[in-house]
């Protein structure tokens, strides 16, 4: 599909910033400049950005000549007990906003593992009758701890993934470099790797995206350790330049 060009480059890998956790999140005070951050990724070389309808309603300008894909799940917020994953916005709406790509979750083993991979299925037939492609974020047990994300598993998620007609998988790297590249060769879409809960040190997970090039991931999908940094833009120069550059993890550090 055509906007899949919007949203990789002419040697097929993505550095994607995510910024769609406050639709469920307190992302405050991280986030308080959302304009800023925008603005530093994008102009740092961030090839997309994944977030929701009001913050690319809102921020259009800033998100001007960078692929946008937006969120069409998850907008329960942190304070109900109920499980992510709820489809709430339409594909039309997405496409009136000029979106690139929608995303949604899908969790296998969770309690709401149905609901999701259904959401994906359908998501994707509708978007697809439009020239939309659909990233799918597949994560075994969800935000749980159950069942645990191992090679197996992670890589039965990202198969299930493709198999409902997601053009895109974004999950987890697990395991070591040949066993995330039997994920990736097993899951006929390009793998995007997402970057998890903020770390202390940038240094260990630019090694975990060294690693995941390494073993033939199309990018990544990087939002926490990328928003709440002092300079966002230089996170995100880093992660380009490993990603399009194929510079190391110390060799990206250095950006910083």
């Amino acid at each position: 599909m055509r906007r899949l060009g919007n949203i990789f480059k002419k040697d097929g890998k993505s550095v994607i910033v995510a910024m769609d956790h406050g639709l469920g999140l307190n992302v405050l005070p991280g986030m308080q400049d959302t304009e800023k951050i925008l603005n530093d990724v994008t102009q740092a070389g961030a090839d997309a950005v994944l977030c929701g309808y009001g913050m690319a309603r809102r921020f259009e300008t800033a998100l001007k000549g960078t692929g946008l894909i937006l969120r069409v799940d998850g907008a329960n917020s942190s304070l109900s007990d109920f499980p992510t994953g709820n489809k709430f916005l339409d594909y039309k709406a997405a496409l009136r906003e000029g979106a690139d790509c929608l995303a949604c979750m899908g969790f296998p083993g969770a309690v709401n593992e149905i609901d999701t991979l259904k959401a994906i299925s359908e998501m994707s037939s509708d978007a697809h009758s439009w020239g939309m492609p659909v990233l799918s974020e597949m994560l075994p047990g969800g935000f749980g701890a159950e069942p645990p994300k191992t090679v197996e598993t992670v890589g039965l998620a990202a198969r299930i993934g493709a198999e409902l007609g997601a053009d895109i998988i974004k999950t987890s790297f697990v395991g070591t470099v040949p066993e995330f590249r039997s994920i990736v060769e097993g899951c006929f879409r390009p793998v995007v790797v997402l970057g998890g809960a903020q770390v202390k040190n940038l240094q260990d997970l630019f090694i975990v995206i060294e690693k995941s090039m390494e073993a033939g991931a199309s990018g990544v999908a990087i939002g926490r350790n990328v928003w709440t940094h002092p300079e966002p833009g230089a996170v995100t120069a880093g992660l380009v330049e490993i990603v399009h550059g194929g510079k190391t993890a110390s060799e990206a550090e250095k950006v910083l």
